[in-house]
């Protein structure tokens, strides 16, 4: 019974701060379609990484619509992204194939 009871009041603690961490990470699958690099102000900042990214990047010059497709454009974009070298949001892998969240 007692562990019952650890167990019952430790399980809203840990729902809370499972959803916290999952809050506070970006939703890296649905950043795609037309994306603009800046310099200042982005929506996202982003490292470029050969291991380990949090997703696969494919650039392509028509149809976006795909998580992981990026279309680079000059004005009017979906997503502002800024390329750091510490501290991102997310961390990306350009790919010639299979774009999108890695396996």
């Amino acid at each position: 019974m007692t562990r019952f009871r650890l167990f019952s009041s430790l399980l809203p603690l840990l729902l809370v701060s499972a959803g916290v961490a999952s809050a506070s990470r970006p939703q890296v699958a649905r950043v795609y379609g037309k994306i603009q690099f800046v310099s200042s102000f982005p929506d996202y900042k982003v490292q470029v990484v050969d291991s380990f990214a949090d997703l696969h990047v494919q650039r392509v010059s028509a149809f976006a619509n795909a998580p992981g497709k990026w279309l680079i454009v000059e004005s009017f974009p979906d997503f502002k992204i800024q390329i750091v070298n510490s501290f991102p949001d997310f961390k990306i892998k350009y790919v010639d194939s299979f774009p999108g969240l890695p396996q």
